[in-house]
């Protein structure tokens, strides 16, 4: 069975590497290798939006989360969907506009020409916030795929990193954005096809067993039963506005996911983006929840000793070994995608924003292309080494990259799109009240009951719009 499945995987790797070799031949310009020079179709920028903002967190974290909790889980894909809708409908033409006024090509690039007054802090404190909490979220996918590889043939999870470290690295040193965008295409769809199909054939399993979801989540625990996990008053607040936070990093902040809306060619790409992410949204997030509630009639609390992987072992438990072999595919993919955005966006913020801009070094379009690569190399070791020293677990480091970037920057954005008002200096005090917020919050007993994903965009909101009350531009003097 694992010799099938193995044989799927390699020819699975070669593919994507393939993918990733022949558009990079397109990639001529530090613009081509950071954003696609524009030249890239709404479909393919959606599908590759949707691929990179779900990762491993959503096949192996969230099915895992909805295992645990039942029916009170629906709340996450809820805030998760509504921010992706409102990315995706209000968001994504403004991003396409500012940057062609612009002429940026990187989020902290934006920020810093939009506020000239105070442009060098704020690409350096954008630039650092965002390499230094997405090296944690690269290391949680590639510490997935340790999961996932250790899973399926019993790959020591080491091993497993490292392999998928070589891939990550390929797919994104050559072609950067075009190749990411087009190897992401494919990968959105595999991941589609796994969250779509395992349910189907888990919902078959339990119908033909004689099994019940509903009998299995009152059996499980008093709470899985509910749709507000049994709470009332303000634990029921604390349950909700935990789920429903992840809504907050995708209104502008997460630039992995931001990248792809600046990359926009016109009003009629965007359009068709929009209805291709929010339909794969709605596909990709219902049934991941429905492999969370099926998992609960299938299995017994307790039978995984870690819950991520849940994913991986039913698709062995429930397939042929051939259909095991491509909806796993899926899950490497999931995994794929998310780290080599992610890999790609520290790179900018190292290469454009930092050593081209801040540093003023003069190189030219070859010279920062080929600088771009050696940059992807280097922070995927570096990502590679954090995920081969961490223990926390997939579903956690995601949730604080998500606070400590998505929260942070959120606001950030909201308030540059949609507020005159708002200063350089509100900027400056958004990105260090949001950042350090999330430090404190998850390094104290704060972080169990209230999550940073909620606190950190309103104490980063709050402060962005103190300090530009205190401190106008010029401009608003004038």
């Amino acid at each position: 069975m694992n010799t099938i499945i193995l044989v799927e995987f390699i020819l699975y790797c070669i593919v994507i590497v393939w993918i990733g070799y022949y558009f990079s031949k397109k990639t001529k310009t530090q613009a081509d290798y950071l954003l696609g020079g524009k030249k890239l179709p709404g479909w393919a920028l959606a599908f590759s939006e949707r691929a990179t903002g779900e990762s491993a967190w959503l096949l192996l974290g969230y099915t895992g989360f909805v295992f645990m909790t039942g029916l009170s889980g629906i709340w996450v894909a809820v805030g998760i969907a509504l921010g992706i809708i409102f990315a995706w409908l209000v968001l994504a033409k403004k991003f396409m506009a500012e940057t062609d006024k612009y002429n940026v090509i990187t989020l902290p690039d934006y920020l810093a020409v939009r506020f000239g007054e105070k442009a060098t802090i704020i690409r350096w404190l954008t630039s650092v916030l965002i390499a230094g909490f997405l090296m944690f979220y690269i290391s949680a996918q590639m510490a997935g795929a340790g999961k996932m590889l250790f899973t399926t043939f019993d790959i020591p999870p080491v091993i497993g990193i490292l392999i998928a470290t070589a891939i990550i690295i390929l797919t994104a040193f050559a072609g950067g954005f075009i190749s990411v965008v087009w190897t992401d295409m494919v990968q959105s769809v595999m991941m589609l096809i796994t969250l779509v199909g395992l349910p189907i054939v888990a919902l078959v399993y339990i119908y033909t067993n004689d099994l019940s979801i509903s009998q299995s989540l009152a059996a499980s625990d008093h709470s899985f039963n509910s749709w507000f996990g049994g709470l009332t008053g303000f634990s029921l607040g604390v349950l909700f506005f935990n789920n429903f936070s992840w809504f907050f990093g995708f209104l502008g902040g997460q630039p992995q996911l931001s990248v792809r809306f600046m990359a926009l060619k016109n009003n009629k790409e965007a359009n068709q983006g929009s209805l291709v992410a929010i339909v794969w949204t709605f596909l990709a997030y219902g049934g991941a929840f429905l492999i969370g509630l099926a998992a609960i009639a299938i299995y017994d609390q307790g039978t995984f000793t870690d819950v991520e992987t849940l994913l991986p072992a039913m698709v062995l438990h429930l397939m042929p070994p051939w259909i095991a072999g491509l909806l796993l595919a899926g899950v490497l993919a999931a995994i794929i995608t998310t780290a080599n955005s992610q890999l790609l966006v520290v790179t900018s913020s190292v290469t454009e924003d930092i050593i081209h801009k801040a540093l003023g070094i003069k190189l030219t379009d070859g010279q920062l292309v080929w600088l771009s690569r050696l940059s992807v190399a280097f922070f995927g070791l570096v990502g590679m080494v954090i995920a081969l020293v961490s223990e926390s677990l997939v579903y956690l480091i995601v949730s604080w990259a998500w606070a400590g970037v998505g929260c942070t920057l959120s606001p950030a954005i909201l308030m540059t799109f949609f507020w005159k008002r708002y200063s350089s200096a509100g900027v400056i005090a958004t990105i260090l009240s949001g950042l350090f917020a999330t430090i404190i919050w998850i390094s104290t007993p704060l972080e169990g009951i209230v999550t940073s994903r909620f606190t950190t965009f309103f104490i980063a909101a709050f402060f962005g719009i103190v300090f530009s009350l205190l401190i106008p531009d010029k401009k608003e003097n004038t």
